[in-house]
Parts: C-alpha cells; sequence; structure tokens
C-alpha cells in the first residue's frame, strides 16, 4: 500500500511541476504588468525572485526527463525572458547582468582550482595534442568553407575578398571557443571526478586561453587585405591587454583570499561572495574578463595555496546549486535568437563543421598512447558546449568591424545559444559513454566501467 501511494505519488510530480510553472507564469505576467512604471531596481529585484523560481521548476522537470538541470535552468530562463514570453524585460535582465558576472566568478574560482600542475606536468603532451586538436580543427575547418562559400555567406556577399578573410577567420576563431562553466556545472551535477571529466576541463580552459591568442593573431594578419576602416586594430590589441590585465587581476584575487583564509579560517562561504562581487566589479570597471579572472585566481590558489583551495572548494561545493541556477537561469534569459530565424541554414552548417572537426580531430589526437582511449571517442561530445570566451569574442569582433560588426555579433549570439542549449547534454554523453557517470544509459560501445580508462599522463 505504501509503496503504490508513493508510486502514485511519483506519477503526478511532473503534472504538479507543470501546474506550478503555470501558476507561476501566472503570477509573473501579472506583477509584469503591475509594476510596469516601477523604478528599475526594484521590477529587477522581483523579476530576479521570479526567474529562480521558474529556473527551479525547469531544472526539476529536467531532471525527470532524464536530462541535465542546467539545460532545465537555460530553457526557463529563455522561456520567461525577453527573447519569449518577455515575463522579464530586457532592461531588467540588463540590470541582473552584474549578478550573474558574480555566478560566473565563483564558478571560474572552483574550474580554476581543479587545475594542478601536477596534470600538466604528468600530461602535458597528451593536453596538448587534445587542446591543439579542439582548437585547430574548427578554426581551419570553418575559416576555409566560409572562404569557399563566401560569394552565398550573408556577410561576404557583398564584400571584397580582403574582408570576407577577416570575418571568415572571425568566425573559425569563435568556433574554436568553448564552455568552462557548463563543463564545471555539469562535472558538479554528476559529482563527476574521473580522468575523462578532469581531462575535458583541462583541455576546455586551456583551448580558451590560447584562443584569444589565435583570435588576436589572425585578426593582425587581416588587417593588411581588409579595406579602409574595416578593421580597428585598436581593438585587436586591446584584447590581448584584457587576457594579460585579468590574468594579473585573477593572480591578485587568489593572492587575496589565500592570505584571508590564512588569518581568518571563519566565515569562508561570506568571503568568497564577497570576493566574487568584487571581482565582479572590478572586471566591469577595467572592462576585463570575468572568467579569466575566476580561472586566474582558483589556479593561484590550487599551486601556491592548496590548503585554502581545498577548503574554498568544499565551500563552493556547498552553494553550488544555488550559483548554477542562478548564472544558467540568467544565461537563459540573455539568449539571443533573433539571427538564428533568418540565418538557421549557416548556423546550422557552423553547428555542424565544428562537431564533425571536434570528433576527428580527437581522434587524431588519440593516436597518441598517451591519450586515453576514452578521451579519443567520446571526448568530442564533451567539448561541443559553447559560452563564456566567446561571448566575450563576439563583443570584440563587434566593435573591431564597425561596418558589418553587429550583423557577425548576431550570427556568433545564435551559434553560441544552440551550443548552450545542446552542451549540457552532450558533456553528459561524453562522461556516460566513457563510464564516469553511475546512471549512465547503458552503450554498447562504452566501457564496462571507470576503471577501464587510461588517466591521459598513463599509458594505454
Amino acid at each position: 500500500m505504501h509503496c503504490q501511494k508513493r508510486c502514485a505519488s511519483d506519477m503526478f510530480a511532473p503534472v504538479r511541476a507543470v501546474a506550478s510553472l503555470f501558476a507561476l507564469g501566472l503570477m509573473m505576467a501579472l506583477f509584469h504588468r503591475v509594476t510596469a512604471g516601477a523604478a528599475l531596481e526594484a521590477r529587477a529585484t522581483l523579476a530576479l525572485g521570479f526567474l529562480l523560481l521558474a529556473a527551479f521548476l525547469g531544472g526539476d522537470l529536467a531532471k525527470r526527463a532524464r536530462l541535465p538541470r542546467i539545460t532545465g535552468f537555460l530553457l526557463a530562463g529563455f522561456a520567461v525572458g525577453p527573447a519569449w514570453l518577455g515575463l522579464l524585460r530586457r532592461d531588467e535582465v540588463e540590470a541582473l547582468s552584474f549578478i550573474g558576472d558574480a555566478a560566473l566568478a565563483l564558478i571560474a574560482l572552483s574550474a580554476g582550482s581543479e587545475l594542478t600542475l601536477r596534470t600538466f606536468r604528468e600530461g602535458g603532451v597528451a593536453l596538448a595534442r587534445l587542446a591543439g586538436a579542439a582548437l585547430v580543427g574548427p578554426f581551419l575547418a570553418v575559416t576555409l568553407v566560409l572562404l569557399t562559400v563566401s560569394p552565398w555567406f550573408p556577410l561576404t556577399t557583398h564584400q571584397r575578398f580582403g574582408n570576407a578573410v577577416a570575418i571568415a577567420l572571425t568566425l573559425g576563431a569563435v568556433s574554436a571557443a568553448g564552455s568552462p562553466a557548463v563543463a564545471m556545472g555539469m562535472t558538479t551535477e554528476l559529482a563527476a571526478r574521473g580522468p575523462v571529466a578532469r581531462t575535458l576541463l583541462s583541455v576546455t580552459v586551456l583551448k580558451d586561453v590560447a584562443l584569444v591568442l589565435l583570435f588576436t593573431l589572425g585578426l593582425a594578419a587581416a588587417r593588411s587585405v581588409t579595406t579602409d576602416g574595416g578593421l580597428n586594430v585598436r581593438v585587436v590589441a586591446g584584447a590581448l591587454l584584457v587576457l594579460a590585465g585579468s590574468l594579473a587581476v585573477g593572480v591578485l584575487f587568489g593572492y587575496a583570499l589565500s592570505a584571508y583564509g590564512r588569518r581568518m579560517a571563519r566565515d569562508t562561504a561570506l568571503a568568497l561572495l564577497a570576493a566574487a562581487f568584487v571581482a565582479a566589479e572590478a572586471a566591469r570597471l577595467a572592462h576585463l574578463e570575468t572568467l579569466v579572472v575566476g580561472l586566474a585566481a582558483g589556479f593561484y590558489l590550487e599551486t601556491f595555496s592548496p590548503t585554502e583551495s581545498e577548503r574554498i572548494r568544499r565551500e563552493l561545493a556547498r552553494g553550488s546549486l544555488l550559483v548554477y541556477l542562478v548564472f544558467f537561469a540568467l544565461a537563459g534569459a540573455n539568449l539571443r535568437v533573433g539571427a538564428l530565424a533568418d540565418q538557421w541554414p549557416w548556423v546550422l552548417l557552423l553547428v555542424g563543421l565544428r562537431a564533425v572537426t571536434l570528433r576527428y580531430g580527437l581522434r587524431w589526437a588519440g593516436r597518441d598512447p598517451r591519450v586515453a582511449p576514452a578521451l579519443a571517442r567520446y571526448g568530442w561530445w564533451g567539448l561541443v558546449p559553447q559560452a563564456g570566451i566567446a561571448l566575450w569574442l563576439a563583443q570584440v569582433a563587434r566593435r573591431a568591424f564597425p561596418q558589418w560588426g553587429v550583423s557577425l555579433a548576431a550570427l556568433i549570439a545564435a551559434m553560441i545559444a544552440v551550443h548552450e542549449v545542446i552542451g549540457p547534454f552532450c558533456f553528459r554523453r561524453a562522461l556516460e559513454r566513457a563510464g564516469e557517470v553511475r546512471e549512465a544509459v547503458g552503450d554498447a560501445d562504452a566501457p564496462a566501467g571507470g576503471a577501464a580508462i587510461v588517466p591521459v599522463g598513463g599509458g594505454s
């Protein structure tokens, strides 16, 4: 009898969740209308509360549907955001971006603390091959294909060939970008601490840092073939300064957190929260990249103060659900898919090219015996997620190309939106096939368990 009641309760749980979402939507619509003339701060605070409730319910529904909770957070944020139902206004979402940046700083700090010098020493060659394949493959494929179809591609159809080269190089570089936030979020959600999960996170971070150099070098080379006024060289040089400044500020924040932890071991959670908001504000005022600041701070802590790094990881783990809920709900509300409706064939072409080159690039990397077979066969799924650096590169491209930067940034935003939605599912698929998720779906090609996986630093 008790089992029957519990089964019946579980059966109607999704219905209750959908009903709760519907009721919440009606309340949001009502308050959206009532507060139309209120101050922005008040509207944004109310919008944040509704957004988090909607995202939490969306994450619960996604989990019941055997999808990543992060996907539910993203889709719920998109549904109530200005791009679809409009229950959150654009100015409210922009006002809340500061909170999203603070959440990103915490996620990046956690991701950076997962990187160790030992990982680079033991698996340096394998990491270099994996990161190189995931970086060079999409970059070359997208660049060459876009140059081939430049007479028909909307952004280059009326451009001289030199301008088409600059656009192709930009989209090629953006196609190579990943998402440390999704990688860290899925690793935490699945409690995956195996070699494949750790290596995918390391490869994503290394690739994104190297990508900034590739992006700026590509644009600098394109300067000689673009028409006068087609490319703003100062913006290109500024991107390198932003990277260097972000790394420097991140090291300073890492040192400050380490010093605080050694002298005052109490209230670590409060200190982390304060540091996240300070880092986000510092990055905003100095026009730095919050993701890089957090990664550098976490890497500094793990390298020079491992005891404090371990304490910080424990605190971050306790509040991880709320942090990911805030970040991915706001990321979903910020999704811009306007260009997707007009240019969906080109977006799908770029997405497909990226997936194919990631797959065969990692197969090439797997020829080295120091690369784990599971990474060579399934790791490309974990590199599909995209956001973070790609969003920043889109902003740089918009300023670097005064004449067509807005259209280029819109196309990049549409491509990122597709990868943000499918990325968490792809990352989980990589870990399931590698045998690092306990509730993994059975697969005939997957190894029997995590023990069959060869660490990156070992032999095959």
